[in-house]
């Protein structure tokens, strides 16, 4: 017995195949549940990708990351960063995180920016020159964006729309597993050393 199938492609193009099977049709069920799981594989995978697909500016800089090809693989935790905030000690226990667990696969990438009250006027270079100096941070910081409801970048409107919630103020955190799936979100009073957080990364690290 033959039969026809139309498969869709990659491409977006329909290819029409004849199939031919027994008599009691359990080659051409078993052909079509593996194109089937392969393309639900390929859809979970997009899906996967399509939160690290963006590009950025390091901050202070003209070379351009995309944050999928850089960080694939990694554990990452974003931060909406400023220099003038009761928050922005927290600086440090990113720093101490990405240097007690760099190494294992874990990485901080830091998001200037001004939406809150007005606490990061400064320029890229002027906040990187901060960072450096008073919290010798070293883990990545990217350009300056916005990142609230409303204006928001689209990395953290995809964000957002996963975690329930915009950033409520600076220093909000959002972690993002291995997978390139969002984990959990934590607001910006949880501290970089909270155990919480620190449990949720080393879980992460481990799966």
């Amino acid at each position: 017995m033959v039969l026809a199938a139309t498969i869709p492609q990659d491409n977006g193009i329909k290819m029409r195949y004849l199939l031919r099977t027994e008599p009691n049709g359990v080659s051409i069920m078993r052909y079509l549940a593996g194109v089937l799981l392969v393309m639900t594989a390929g859809f979970a995978m997009a899906s996967d990708d399509a939160l690290l697909d963006q590009d950025f500016r390091l901050l202070a800089s003209d070379e351009v990351v995309n944050l999928g090809d850089a960080y694939a693989g990694k554990v990452i935790l974003v931060v909406n960063t400023a220099s003038k905030c009761g928050n922005t000690p927290q600086y440090d226990g990113l720093e101490k995180l990405y240097e007690n667990y760099g190494d294992d696969g874990f990485v901080v990438l830091g998001f200037p920016s001004n939406d809150f009250m007005g606490q990061e006027p400064g320029t890229e270079e002027e906040i990187q020159e901060f960072c450096r100096l008073t919290y010798k941070v070293r883990f990545p910081m990217f350009e300056k964006i916005t990142v609230k409801k409303g204006k928001a970048h689209p990395f953290f409107e995809q964000l957002a729309a996963e975690a329930g919630t915009y950033p409520t103020w600076n220093f909000h955190k959002f972690l993002i597993g291995r997978d390139g799936k969002l984990i959990t979100e934590f607001s910006p009073r949880t501290k970089p050393d909270n155990k919480d957080v620190v449990a949720q990364i080393e879980a992460a690290l481990e799966s």
